[in-house]
């Protein structure tokens, strides 16, 4: 009996110990998931661009980009990921380590590319995590001053006169302004060939030079071409004016209930902690809401929004729906 005693005892003591060191083994561990937090970033951030450098939402990256090394006190480096209508560049997110140190840049087609392509390497809603919108823009419809058109009206004559000899350049198929160029074909009933480029950079060169007839963009990426003569604005294709711009005509003055917007965000991998999600959107806010930073993205066009990781994800959920109506509807597709 002595012995059992002295058995049952050890095992008691045993489970005790045993017990103990998982206490021991979780403390420090949940320590440390505090202090990566309270010190994140300790290393360099990857901010994914899904677009060619020198496009609207890299305008945008590159402020973002300035702003946020200060404030983290750790480099923010833009890497550029073009392609598949920014697919490639947040797949690349998608697959990251949920960590907080890899970050994407989205734009409407994020919530568009679901219901357009059949082969989406990522869950758009579930694959990512929302961090914040960060600005809504207007779509600006603009020509070659080499095109004999002034305004929406001249445009829907020329079209209609000339059959099949317009083209328009978007920075992708897929994307917002691709979308809204598809619209405008089906409301008007003009005839236009959509160029799709990687990033709206190398569309601008060739609208201006006559190669393309028009362009379609965001009117913040737009706004620094506007001034040296070879590119000229038609409409915002929005439901008013941009008050950024409010001489140039909204499209709904020429074709009522038209309106399409643009917006950027962040996002990031799926499982990155709540809490951490909750702390990079505020720091994004923070420099959104600065006064010299909006300021700065007036000028540009672009209207900072801020919102938190709830907000935007509510938002990603209902665009992802409402588009796949309007493509389903309007029987859109990509090249």
């Amino acid at each position: 009996t002595s012995m059992q005693d002295r058995r049952d005892f050890l095992r008691r003591m045993t489970s005790v110990v045993l017990a103990g060191s998982w206490v021991l083994a979780l403390a420090p561990a949940h320590a440390a998931d505090d202090a990566n937090l309270k010190d994140w970033p300790t290393r360099p951030v990857r901010l994914i661009v899904p677009n060619v450098p020198g496009g609207g939402i890299d305008i945008l990256g590159r402020l973002l980009q300035a702003e946020l090394t200060k404030r983290w006190g750790q480099p923010v480096l833009l890497e550029y990921k073009p392609g598949a209508g920014t697919v490639i560049g947040t797949d690349v997110v998608a697959r990251a380590p949920a960590d907080g140190y890899t970050l994407g840049m989205v734009v409407t087609s994020h919530v568009i590319n679901p219901s357009l392509r059949a082969q989406m390497p990522f869950d758009t809603v579930n694959d990512l995590a929302a961090v914040t919108m960060t600005a809504t823009s207007g779509i600006l419809l603009s020509a070659s001053a080499k095109l004999p058109v002034n305004n929406m009206a001249e445009l829907i004559a020329y079209g209609k006169a000339n059959p099949g000899k317009l083209t328009y350049a978007t920075p992708g198929a897929g994307s917002a302004m691709h979308l809204a160029g598809e619209q405008l074909k089906l409301v008007t009933g003009i005839q236009m060939l959509h160029v799709a480029y990687k990033g709206s950079g190398g569309a601008y060169v060739d609208v201006m030079d006559g190669r393309v007839d028009l362009l379609i963009d965001p009117l913040f990426a737009s706004m620094p071409h506007l001034s040296g003569g070879k590119l000229r604005p038609l409409a915002v294709m929005s439901a008013k004016r941009d008050a950024v711009a409010p001489n140039i005509p909204a499209i709904s003055e020429t074709l009522p209930d038209f309106d399409v917007p643009s917006i950027n965000g962040i996002v990031a991998p799926k499982g990155t902690p709540a809490a951490l999600l909750d702390r990079i959107s505020a720091d994004f806010r923070a420099v959104l809401t600065a006064p010299a930073f909006k300021k700065r993205l007036a000028e540009l066009g672009l209207e900072p929004v801020g919102s938190t990781p709830a907000q935007f994800d509510a938002y990603i959920r209902k665009e992802v729906k409402k588009w796949e109506t309007v493509v389903r509807t309007a029987n859109i597709s990509i090249e």
